[in-house]
Formats: C-alpha cells, structure tokens, sequence
C-alpha cells in the first residue's frame, strides 16, 4: 500500500508490504531513505493513512493503521509515539479513511465483522456502527 503525506514542504511516502507485514515505514524520498518505523500491531497492517487532526485540541500529524488484528492505531509522526487504539470490531479491520471535513476529526473504519464504523477521533469514541454489510 502507498500513502503520500505533506510536511514541512518534504514529499514523504511510506510502503507496507503485504499481509504478515506488522510495521509501518516512512520513507524520505528526497533521500531515499527509511526515517521513522512504527510497531505494534500484532498481525498483518491492511491499510494506512496521513491526517493532520486535533488531537485533545492540538493540531498534530498523525499515522493511522488497521490491521487483522481487530486495531486501529494512532501514531504521532512527529514524537514517534503511539497514540490511541480503536478496538471495537470483532474481525480484521479493512480499511479507514479520515473525513474530508472537519480537520479530519472523524474516521470510517470498514471490517470483516461486516460493520463499518464512524468514530470521533477527538473523544476516541464510536459515534455510530451501520450493520447489515453481507459480503466484506
């Protein structure tokens, strides 16, 4: 999977492999260089995105990852730390994208429990979870 992010006027790329891949790397392509590696899934990282959001009211460029392991995660790009963790599906995690409005304050998560929810990335609470998805 290939994300891009926009920072301080540097293109940066990260790349995950395919499933099994538990890390998240960003790369410098200026330099063609890894320069951040992220850990903590337990099982293989399916989808990765950029968002600049705020977080407990302070606008912060974040990594967001889902994996088979029923997560999302929080990163800070800027601290390497780990933030947050959404773990309120009961299957893999698919897929997530940051709304478009708002900052990005909400987040879409789509997975193999045949749910898809909608969370409040500022409270870390699910706002709302549409069932009735047959095929994932």
């Amino acid at each position: 999977m290939f994300e891009t992010f926009r920072s301080s006027s540097k293109l940066l790329n990260t790349f995950i492999g395919h499933t099994g891949w538990i890390w998240i790397r960003v790369w410098d392509v200026d330099n063609n260089k890894q320069i951040q590696s992220f850990n903590g899934h337990l099982s293989g990282v399916y989808c990765v995105k950029f968002s600049s959001y705020h977080y407990h009211h302070h606008r912060q460029n974040v990594i967001c990852s889902s994996s088979s392991d029923k997560t999302i995660r929080f990163w800070d790009f800027k601290h390497d730390k780990q933030l947050q963790i959404f773990n309120e599906h009961n299957d893999s995690v698919n897929g997530i994208e940051f709304s478009p409005f708002n900052g990005g304050r909400y987040l879409c998560s789509g997975s193999g429990d045949k749910t898809i929810c909608l969370w409040d990335v500022e409270t870390s609470k699910s706002l709302h979870v549409f069932n009735g998805h047959e095929n994932v």
